[in-house]
């Protein structure tokens, strides 16, 4: 997900005196970063790509380590290493994926009696029907809960689309929420009981 800033971290304790590390971005390998420990060199080519780095690269200077800063979506990539030095050549690789931050959910009313999809809803209405919403998500499963109960989801694998989710209840008992959620994260909206819908009779 974007964060401030990733280290990609490589097997090196301290750069040596005749160290060449190169580090490249991409399927064409394009160079971003190059270490000349010799010549006490550090060059940082930040203006390729369309400018796509410009002032978020930054090396470690004991060990060669790249950090990006100010992380986004179009940081996700293929970066590689090259360490050449006298006795040897090492290369490693990162696969690097950023995610966008989870929208907050968006919990409207979609009554019958609320043709433009207002805030609140009749008072004599049987049942009450609800729609959970995100904007420009990929990779996310949205869901309706009720408590720790899951009552439906649905997930995109698209990028970049609107995704919503509808509910609807005759009353409300218990605690209903709306999540979103990556794998490792979530962004969770919770329906006022009392914003909507009806309170069943005795909750």
């Amino acid at each position: 997900m974007e964060v401030d800033s990733v280290t990609l971290q490589i097997n090196v304790t301290e750069i040596q005196t005749d160290d060449l590390i190169m580090w490249k971005f991409g399927t064409k390998k394009t160079l971003i970063v190059k270490i000349n420990r010799a010549t006490n060199e550090i060059s940082i080519k930040d203006d390729v790509l369309d400018g796509r780095f410009r002032g978020r690269l930054k090396v470690d200077n004991q060990t060669g380590s790249l950090i990006i800063t100010d992380t986004r979506t179009t940081d996700s990539g293929l970066y590689e290493v090259e360490i050449s030095r006298s006795s040897s050549e090492n290369k490693y690789r990162f696969n690097v994926t950023v995610y966008a931050r989870l929208p907050i959910p968006v919990i409207i009313s979609d009554s019958p009696q609320n043709s433009s999809s207002s805030s609140l809803t009749s008072s004599s209405s049987s049942y009450c029907s609800l729609v959970c919403s995100v904007v420009n998500v990929s990779h996310v499963t949205l869901s309706w809960y009720k408590g720790n109960s899951l009552l439906s989801s649905i997930s995109v694998s698209d990028l970049s689309i609107s995704l919503s989710l509808p509910l609807e209840v005759e009353c409300l008992d218990d605690f209903y929420s709306c999540v979103v959620a990556y794998s490792f994260t979530n962004q969770t909206t919770l329906l006022n009981n009392t914003q909507f819908c009806q309170p069943c009779p005795g909750t």
